[in-house]
């Protein structure tokens, strides 16, 4: 794998994004095809999916096209999609879209907003006897997938702590877990922390007597990107998709009630169980729903890939995010 460019992609396209209209190779009436994770740090996700089934569609009705849902376990896979062009747009955290970014030397990958901030902590189980920063060295901490998001943090606070960590090993192992098979693994004592998104940090804290021993509440953790190639062939319906995600973001906050219980329906839909509301009510609690890119928490996690040594070269952000 290579250091510098620690998500392994499809092979790039030398397509560019202009703001202006040009011919689209895609009929009008295709299906979008939107991705998001189970996650609660992507509520506009969950929200929206959960009208689609219910044939009330959020971005159908405002778009005029049907809407295709992709759900994924973390951002590298789904900006994989991108890349390979199954995938039109997404919810996703910020370090695979600054990777992809990076990789494809500016030109295949836009952020059209913010989504959501917080919601997601480094959690350390029961009895495994870590009580300050230096306690992890020795210790299998659990990351949902290489170069996402929590995995790129996670790298960048131990070098902070001066613990080494590689790809396969160093003073602490990183072992890529998907967010579900947490609790399990906790259970067992396989696992001694892991650094996650809601709703598993809540349920870890609750199922397994796990503590929070990091909160991050302030970094951009999810954003609406999408393909540049669906932005060169689709501009119009690129602007009616952003502006129905910030009205979503809208409805969501003025509207809680209605929005828990489609967070709860949608999640039972993808994960097979239904979220306890202690779970449930603790998770969202950690979240704010934000249409605002944060431009200081992209370079803070620019500086992080960098400090993990992911990350070397990229592009200045400001061809990253758009208005379309």
């Amino acid at each position: 794998m290579n250091r510098r460019n620690f998500l392994s992609l499809s092979a790039l396209t030398a397509t560019g994004f202009t703001a202006c209209s040009k011919s689209s190779t895609a009929p009008a009436n295709a299906p979008v095809r939107f991705g998001h994770f189970p996650n609660i740090t992507h509520v506009q996700g969950l929200v929206a999916h959960a009208l689609s089934r219910q044939g009330k569609g959020w971005y159908e009705e405002r778009l005029g096209v049907p809407v295709e849902w992709y759900v994924f376990n973390a951002g590298p896979e789904a900006m994989q999609s991108i890349f390979g062009q199954a995938l039109d747009v997404t919810y996703i955290g910020p370090s695979p879209v600054l990777n992809g970014y990076a990789r494809s030397k500016g030109k295949e990958v836009r952020v059209l907003a913010g989504a959501a901030n917080g919601g997601s902590a480094l959690v350390v189980r029961k009895d495994s006897g870590i009580k300050t920063a230096a306690d992890f060295k020795g210790k299998k901490i659990a990351s949902p997938e290489v170069g996402n998001t929590q995995d790129v943090q996670l790298r960048a606070w131990l070098a902070d702590q001066g613990i080494k960590v590689t790809l396969t090993g160093g003073e602490a192992t990183i072992m890529p877990t998907k967010n579900p098979d947490l609790l399990g693994l906790f259970q067992q004592g396989a696992l001694d922390a892991a650094w996650t998104a809601e709703p598993w940090v809540t349920r870890l804290e609750l199922d397994t007597g796990a503590t929070v021993f990091l909160d991050d509440k302030k970094t951009n953790v999810a954003l609406l990107a999408a393909g540049v190639t669906f932005l060169n062939e689709r501009p119009e319906l690129a602007k009616k998709l952003a502006a129905a995600h910030r009205e979503l973001t809208d409805w969501i906050n003025a509207h809680p009630a209605e929005a828990r219980a489609l967070i709860k329906s949608e999640l039972k839909a993808l994960t097979k169980s239904e979220p306890p509301d202690a779970v449930l009510d603790k998770a969202l609690a950690r979240v704010t729903l934000t249409n605002d890119i944060s431009r200081p928490s992209l370079e803070q996690m620019v500086q992080s890939a960098q400090k993990a040594n992911f990350l070397q070269d990229i592009p200045a952000l400001d061809q990253l995010l758009v208005n379309p």
